[in-house]
């Protein structure tokens, strides 16, 4: 009986354990429904495209789901039901790919490999196949695999976590190797001016999404006035010519390609509030629509907004400034094909900025060992404005009513606004065309301070000054009542604006890539300076020292072609054409510019305007090379040219009229200044390593110098003429490397060692012998520093960030005028600390933001740049008795009236940055 029961159980067990056997697989199905859709996303060239967004529609109800490629490129969705579907691959610095008509029935696995094309080539900059690797992504800057030069990607992680809430474009682009910013009242405060490579402001283009930027009437920016960095997703540095696709009026030394903010795929709204030492605050509101629809139409557009507000006191004494601003970029796709973008930007600037700057007696007073003098008068009290908070100084105090008077009448309004609207399309057969009209202003009204450097010898109606002080006439009437009035101020307007157009066309295939397009620009500007006497209610006298109106034409039409000789091998070869006019009328002034246009004889009639043109152009090729040694690892080669538009003063000149030549114009226009560079280097991105290295060398022609024609007998006697001054050559090595120690910690370093000199003959003066002294030998490039480095290690994970940064830059030499190095500015260092803490939990306060940063950590008053005043005198160095013009034991000491542009004070600032998103999220 026990057998025949174990017998029966044991039929029932093996009958069960079949029925599961054979129901398995079915349960199994009804839980795996739908199928698996993947493939692998690459460029024409065959190359992996990494962190490729693939996004999956279903045709019939729209729902969709994404995801990103991988390392390999390789992208995959598992369980998606039967249907009919669009895939659509986008990716930075590719043309938008749509696939449609996708059928999967269910239970199929389908692999749909897809090829992307490069688009415009100013999108191309943020292309990198080794973006995914962990040191890539913690790098504060780097360059990038594909990269033809030496550039530097600034992340926009380190934009928002480790610069000051306040920061501007100067700022941010001091991590790049060998770059450094000077501004003396503070981060974000003030103009901020930029080095790098022997090159200062005006040797370099900005450009703002692929549109170039700068002041009419020389190549130079404005970091305050636009561009904030609420309003910057990224930066692109190219030290170099770039090739013939690189746009601008000075593609000389190299250009910043500032980004816009990367527009989300998710709705969000923050809220900024920010304060700060020298009572500094910040509000700011930002907001993403994500992408969005109305009234039931398809979510095809997206909107980015942002307001904000700044004022501060700033660094310096009575140097208070507030700026309010907004922008908006909106993006609309018509089609996957064609998507308009469109973005504006307006600015208001109010500052009490001077336009002179403090003398070393101003900030230091007289030294102990007496090296140089700053004796005062008794009978004129010490006038002392703009000097930096908290370093020794002589202003008697804030009640002071001179120092009041002074405050007062400095000003300075700057109205800005930034404009573009933006077309791309594919045109069928991978052609993409790209256009982008434009308009900008920049409308500066500022009254200031005339104050002139003075020596212990002049006497100011009757009363002795002080040496190497300056002094305003305005305060010294204040302090003497009833002193007649003298036009002691300026009144100073400055206004232009532009109007342009950029269009690239490009097509890729197997063998490359074309690229062909063309700048244009018209603007149109006015320009003047009055003498004016704020005692009486600012009237200004007859005759100004200039006052001119000007209009400029550029064109640069470009063509390049990228070869691709083998899938790792890449060769592009271009050219562009440079062109700008400039058309000038001047009105009489006082002597300062062109004169008063006196009559040739007493019976002829004087001319109320003088009118003078120039046309410029010149051929600027680029040849490059990229090898692909690994897909982590490629070397490149360039040698490119540039040029530099000229500034409007080369028309700042005026001949006596005769009965020949009644109304006398400029007869020789200056050449274009021009840069020949040649450059390797090298990019590796390891997964815990990434190393960006490079050799240059650049022969570049200065800047101009005037003499006027004496020959007689000579049709264009009494011209002026100008002459390129003799030329430099810089040539040095730059590195940059991140290195990933642990999980979330990271140090970068960065470094340069340059040998920057001077070549070629100085000018002679003469128009029969304009080159006749050699420059001597050794003499370095003014403001260039014979090494840089930047040391920043980071720690980034589950929320927490947090920064220390270190800038250094060594040795500079100064020049006074000419090539004679009569000083020297010494090593100067910045130290940077930051902490945030941002709250990523997926509620409704997602990405909530705690930031506390301090520039200037260690307190430093350190000179960074250095003006002359007049010829220099030997002094003898403390402790010592050696006679040398280059003490570098403190100040310099070789002038009481020197302007030393100091380094701004510690500063803090605790920013809250509220997050709000919907819940649906």
């Amino acid at each position: 009986m026990k057998s025949s029961i174990a017998s029966v159980r044991k039929r029932l067990a093996i009958f069960a354990m079949s029925v599961l056997v054979l129901f398995v697989p079915v349960l199994v199905h009804a839980q795996q429904t739908g199928s698996k859709l993947e493939g692998t996303i690459v460029d024409v060239q065959g190359k992996a495209v990494v962190s490729a967004l693939v996004a999956v529609t279903n045709d019939s109800t729209g729902a969709a789901r994404t995801t990103r490629t991988d390392t390999g490129g390789l992208y995959s969705f598992d369980g998606i039901p039967a249907g009919k579907y669009t895939v659509t691959v986008t990716a930075s610095g590719f043309a938008t790919l749509t696939k449609t008509g996708v059928v999967i029935t269910d239970g199929q696995s389908i692999e749909l490999p897809l090829k992307v094309n490069i688009t415009s080539v100013a999108e191309m900059v943020t292309v990198n196949s080794g973006i995914d690797s962990i040191a890539a992504q913690s790098a504060p800057s780097g360059g990038f695999i594909e990269e033809r030069s030496a550039q530097s990607l600034v992340s926009n992680t380190y934009i928002e976590n480790f610069t000051s809430p306040i920061a501007d474009f100067g700022e941010i682009v001091q991590v790049v190797p060998g770059a450094f910013s000077t501004s003396t009242d503070g981060v974000g405060l003030g103009q901020s001016k930029t080095y790098f490579r022997g090159f200062q402001d005006g040797d370099y283009d900005i450009d703002f999404d692929g549109i170039p930027f700068y002041d009419t009437n020389t190549p130079t920016h404005h970091s305050w006035a636009f561009f904030p960095s609420q309003w910057i997703g990224g930066v692109d540095f190219d030290r170099s010519p770039g090739s013939a696709s690189t746009i601008g009026p000075a593609p000389f030394g190299g250009s910043i390609h500032l980004l816009s903010k990367p527009l989300t795929n998710e709705q969000d709204i923050r809220g900024t509030a920010s304060y700060g030492t020298w009572n500094t605050k910040l509000y700011d509101g930002a907001y993403n629509s994500g992408n969005f629809g109305l009234f039931g139409l398809p979510k095809k557009s997206n909107l980015f907004i942002d307001v904000h507000r700044m004022s501060s006191d700033g660094y310096q004494s009575f140097n208070f400034n507030d700026r309010t601003g907004g922008t908006l970029l909106y993006q609309y796709s018509f089609s996957p094909k064609t998507v308009l973008t469109g973005f504006a930007g307006v600015i208001q600037l109010n500052a009490n900025t001077p336009n002179i700057s403090s003398t070393r007696c101003m900030l230091y007073g007289v030294p102990a060992d007496g090296s140089y003098s700053c004796a005062l008068s008794s009978s004129n009290p010490a006038l002392l404005p703009y000097t930096g908070a908290g370093i020794k100084f002589l202003m008697t105090n804030n009640s002071d009513p001179v120092a009041w008077f002074d405050y007062q009448y400095n000003s300075y309004h700057v109205p800005t606004d930034f404009e573009y609207v933006g077309i791309k399309t594919e045109l069928g057969h991978n052609w993409v065309l790209e256009v982008k009209p434009y308009t900008y202003n920049y409308d500066n009204g500022e009254k200031y301070d005339n104050a002139t450097p003075i020596t212990e010898a002049t006497t100011v109606n009757g009363s002795n000054t002080y040496d190497g002080l300056k002094i305003n006439p305005c305060n010294v009437q204040v302090v003497k009542k009833g002193i007649a009035a003298l036009p002691c101020a300026i009144d100073k307007y400055n206004s232009y604006r532009k109007y342009g157009e950029t269009a690239v066309v490009s097509q890729s295939s197997t063998f490359g890539t074309l690229r062909a397009g063309l700048w244009y620009e018209w603007a149109d500007t006015n320009r003047h300076q009055y003498p004016s006497d704020p005692l009486n209610n600012w009237a200004d006298q007859p005759l100004p020292k200039f006052n001119e109106s000007f209009w400029t034409n550029s064109y640069q039409p470009f063509a390049e072609y990228e070869f691709h000789l083998t899938p790792k091998f890449n060769v592009t070869a271009g050219t562009k054409f440079s062109a700008f006019t400039m058309n000038v009328l001047h009105h009489a002034d006082d002597g300062a510019t062109v004169g008063p246009l006196t009559c040739a004889s007493t019976t002829a009639a004087c001319p109320a305007t003088v009118t003078n043109t120039g046309s410029f152009t010149a051929w600027l090729p680029s040849l490059d090379l990229n090898y692909r040694v690994r897909n982590d690892w490629s070397v490149y080669a360039q040698v490119a040219t540039g040029s530099i538009v000229p500034p409007s003063a080369v028309y700042d000149y005026y001949q006596t009229p005769t009965a020949a030549v009644p109304n006398p114009q400029l007869t020789t226009p200056p050449k274009q200044q021009k840069s020949t560079t040649y450059q390797a280097g090298t990019v590796i991105k390891l997964q815990k390593v990434t190393l960006d290295a490079d050799f240059y060398r650049i022969r570049f022609q200065n800047t101009y110098s005037a003499v006027e024609d004496t020959t007689a007998g000579d049709t264009n006697l009494g011209d002026t003429v100008y002459f390129l001054q003799p030329s430099s050559i810089t040539q040095g090595v730059e590195f940059e490397a991140n290195f990933v120690l642990t999980r979330g910690l990271s140090f970068y370093l960065n470094g340069t060692a340059d040998n920057a000199y001077y070549s070629g003959s100085l000018n002679a003066g003469t128009i029969a012998a304009p080159y006749i002294q050699k420059a001597p030998g050794g003499l370095w490039v003014a403001s260039t520093p014979t090494d840089t480095e930047d040391q920043g290690l980071t720690y980034q994970s589950h929320g927490l960030d947090l920064g220390f940064y270190n800038k250094r830059v060594g040795e500079q030499r100064v020049d006074n005028g000419q090539y004679h190095n009569q000083a020297i500015i010494p090593t100067f260092n910045t130290v940077n600390s930051f902490i945030n803490y941002t709250i990523r939990n997926r509620s409704i306060f997602d990405q909530t933001k705690i930031r506390l940063s301090a520039n200037n950590l260690l307190d430093s008053h350190n000179i960074q740049s250095l003006s002359l005043a007049g010829s220099p005198s030997t002094v003898t160095i403390p402790g010592t008795t050696t006679t040398d013009m280059f003490n570098t034991n403190g100040p310099t000491a070789i002038n009481g009236g020197d302007t030393p542009g100091l380094m701004a004070g510690r500063s803090f600032a605790v920013t809250v940055t509220f997050g709000f998103a919907p819940r649906e999220r």
